[in-house]
């Protein structure tokens, strides 16, 4: 699948939950969130066909995430599932990493080893602040030991890469970046910073709040020196890397939506959210109810192949997030 401005769509990111354990201000604000019923989620069984169908499309990547994925009753069955589809080259988990160092089968191997074992090759974890108060105040959930844990866990299994997601907040964060930066050089992790998106409400995205990556940037740099630029170093998302002066290659990235004018250049990805809309843009109102097609009851692979071919056609050039964009979803409803 190509799209009108020559992106070439192999990603593809499936949220399979509405539900977190966490509540994060700027992705599920507590007060605001109405689950959706069973009935309205797609079952695994519909979301592999939409993969299986997807992959003889060119879909090579596949990234878990909800909501919290791991939350979900049976997931592990789902990702040895996904794990014998042809032609995915690449799983990926995105989760907050409290379940990560959990033993969900009761066979003395935690959550990130059953992972691993059923063919998972990376995960993101968000993680915004090493300091434990910020998190309860950031996630309304005192999990912090649980991340660390997660994380030790993760290690243990052998995840390829670990990946460490820190959303950018003024007046929040901003004095943990050299810390974060320095943790994740003593556990060797990859560490993104996040400029904080319109996908929450109103009272987290006031300008006092932003953090831009640039001024990010600087703090770090006023620690460190001059950051190295890495352009040839890529991942399957938009960040722009960077080498940290005199910590032995460690590298950061910075994801900036809001700020990075060339964002949109190389996006090759879709979304399937857990009610089955299938979107083109995490950053536009576009969305196309895949749902609909799968439940219709003579509906054939080829019917789910021209829908995903409809939708690519419809892949905006870029995001709206400049443009006064007021989101019609929260974060939690459109998967991480």
């Amino acid at each position: 699948m190509e799209d009108a401005y020559g992106h070439r769509i192999a990603y593809l990111r499936v949220s399979i939950t509405d539900r977190c354990n966490e509540r994060c201000r700027y992705c599920m604000p507590e007060e605001l969130q109405e689950w959706l019923p069973r009935e309205d989620i797609l079952s695994y069984e519909e979301i592999l066909r939409v993969i299986r169908v997807g992959t003889g499309l060119g879909i090579r990547k596949v990234r878990i995430t909800g909501g919290e994925p791991l939350t979900r009753r049976n997931v592990l069955d789902f990702f040895r599932a996904v794990n014998t589809i042809d032609g995915i080259e690449d799983i990926g988990v995105s989760t907050n990493g409290t379940l990560l160092a959990s033993e969900p089968e009761e066979t003395g191997i935690t959550m990130a080893q059953h992972l691993v074992n059923a063919g998972v090759r990376t995960a993101n974890v968000s993680l915004d602040t090493l300091d434990p108060e910020i998190y309860r105040q950031t996630t309304g959930r005192d999990y912090f030991d649980r991340v660390l844990q997660g994380l030790d866990a993760a290690k243990a299994a052998g995840f390829e890469s670990i990946k460490l997601n820190a959303v950018l907040m003024r007046d929040s964060n901003e004095d943990q970046l050299v810390a974060m930066i320095r943790f994740a050089h003593e556990r060797g992790l990859l560490l993104r910073f996040i400029e904080l998106m319109p996908v929450s409400t109103t009272d987290v995205l006031k300008d006092e709040r932003f953090l831009a990556t640039g001024s990010a940037k600087k703090l770090i740099e006023s620690e460190f020196g001059s950051l190295t630029p890495r352009p040839e170093y890529k991942t399957n998302g938009p960040a722009s890397y960077y080498e940290v002066p005199g910590m032995d290659g460690q590298l950061i990235g910075f994801i900036g939506a809001m700020t990075n004018l060339h964002f949109c250049e190389n996006c090759n990805k879709l979304r399937l959210t857990c009610d089955g809309k299938l979107r083109p843009c995490l950053g536009s109102y576009l969305e196309f109810d895949m749902k609909e097609v799968l439940r219709h009851p003579d509906v054939t692979d080829n019917d789910i192949a021209a829908f995903f071919q409809h939708v690519v056609d419809r892949k905006p050039k870029e995001h709206d997030f400049r443009n006064d964009y007021t989101p019609n979803r929260k974060m939690i409803a459109i998967g991480g």
